[in-house]
């Protein structure tokens, strides 16, 4: 991951991908950050709504093992933020939307002693309780070497599995490309398997470890989290109506009104 280039065109992609755009000293600078399995390319289709509704600049980086951004040796949530911080301006204020794994690694990268001048997070669709058997199943998911594919559509169908999108973004879309890649005529997803071994996040004491505002999101539908569990944590809880896991794909506009009182 690099710094961005000063002056690129918004969600204009380069070698290391950093999608970015908006409007330069004109409030905090929002950090947009995908799920499991995804990339920064998911955040895409926001780029008209936050041009109309974001006062400042926008960031949509690669977590590490995804898309383009390399690996790490071993994966946790520090780990990931540590990744993401490395790449952001020292005098930055930041407003972090995290999806799922990406609402884990905002609320790790506004941890007192991380740091970072961070105003608010939101984490949507965090997931916040994980059985015996999901997280064995993560460890055996982390442990798999390598899926390779004859032909692009199997591993589009693939990555959109792996990353919750399928249903809601169809194989040939411009934000699948991020997620694949093809060596010597086979294809593979960009994700690296190993990332699956983060874990279960610890929430009360990430929460704990922060002293700005926290929101918990989650759409209605959501199968991964319920209310009853996210108001176990005593920040506020937001429900949106009719929308599932992935709520920032199903409704942009929806999500980005969670981000009204930190503009």
């Amino acid at each position: 991951m690099t710094t961005l280039v000063p002056g690129r065109e918004p969600w204009e992609t380069a070698a290391v991908v950093d999608e970015s755009g908006g409007h330069a000293g004109r409030g905090p600078v929002l950090l947009l950050l995908h799920g499991m399995g995804a990339t920064g390319d998911v955040w895409l289709p926001w780029a008209p709504y936050l041009e109309q509704h974001w006062p400042g600049r926008w960031l949509a980086p690669d977590l590490a093992g995804h898309g383009w951004a390399p690996p790490l040796a071993s994966y946790s949530f520090a780990g990931f933020a540590q990744r993401i911080a490395q790449a952001l301006a020292p005098d930055d204020r930041l407003v972090v939307l995290g999806h799922s794994l990406g609402g884990v690694v905002g609320l790790a990268l506004a941890a007192r002693a991380a740091g970072k001048p961070v105003d608010a997070v939101v984490g949507l669709g965090i997931k916040a309780v994980w059985s015996p058997v999901e997280l064995t199943r993560a460890a055996e998911l982390a442990a798999r070497p390598v899926s390779w594919f004859a032909t692009r559509a199997e591993a589009a169908r693939r990555h959109l599995r792996v990353s919750g999108l399928a249903g809601l973004v169809p194989p040939d879309h411009p934000v699948v490309d991020a997620g694949l890649r093809q060596v010597d005529g086979r294809w593979r997803l960009a994700m690296d398997p190993a990332a699956f071994a983060v874990g279960e996040p610890d929430l009360a004491a990430l929460l704990a470890a922060t002293d700005v505002p926290v929101v918990l999101a989650r759409g209605e539908h959501d199968p991964m989290v319920t209310d009853e569990q996210l108001k176990e944590y005593g920040v506020p809880v937001a429900t949106l109506p009719g929308l599932g896991h992935n709520a920032h794909v199903e409704d942009p506009a929806a999500v980005l009104a969670l981000l009204d009182p930190y503009r």
